[in-house]
């Protein structure tokens, strides 16, 4: 099982980034680049929670979306061609004095099969990196749009 952790910062509030995440209509591999639209499917949804299916080409995942605390989303995996037990992403938001907001991610990967652990190995050597540089993509583009969503006409 391989756990990865990171932090990083954005310019928008923990609301906005809340908001780009569990936006889960059209165009939303443009905030994460490992999904795809057309695999994109929405099992049921409350007020602060989701049950999702997303992935890319050969990988998938159904995630449990939980908003209800502001200060944090936890995605947990309910099943997965790749990734079962112990597997979430949760994203801890921190309100900074300057006006950004910090951002704590903490993914957890653990394979459910050959496949998953194989990945799951390699994701202990170069996890960080990918995930944090994948990550940084999703805070960019959640802030383009923020951005663009917010501007004056």
């Amino acid at each position: 099982m391989a756990t990865i952790h990171f932090t990083t910062q954005t310019t928008v509030t923990p609301e906005q980034f809340t908001a780009a995440v569990t936006d889960f209509g059209p165009g939303r591999s443009q905030i994460f680049g490992n999904t795809d639209d057309g695999q994109l499917k929405v099992h049921d949804q409350g007020a602060d929670w989701a049950d999702v299916t997303e992935g890319k080409g050969p990988a998938w995942e159904r995630l449990r979306y939980d908003w209800s605390d502001p200060n944090r989303i936890r995605m947990t995996t309910t099943d997965s061609n790749t990734w079962g037990g112990a597997s979430s992403h949760t994203y801890t938001f921190q309100q900074r004095a300057d006006g950004t907001t910090g951002i704590d991610v903490v993914v957890v990967r653990e394979g459910k099969n050959l496949k998953g652990r194989l990945i799951g190995a390699m994701l202990g050597v170069i996890g960080k990196r990918f995930f944090s540089g994948q990550f940084e993509k999703t805070v960019k583009a959640v802030e383009a749009r923020t951005a663009t969503t917010t501007s004056p006409a």
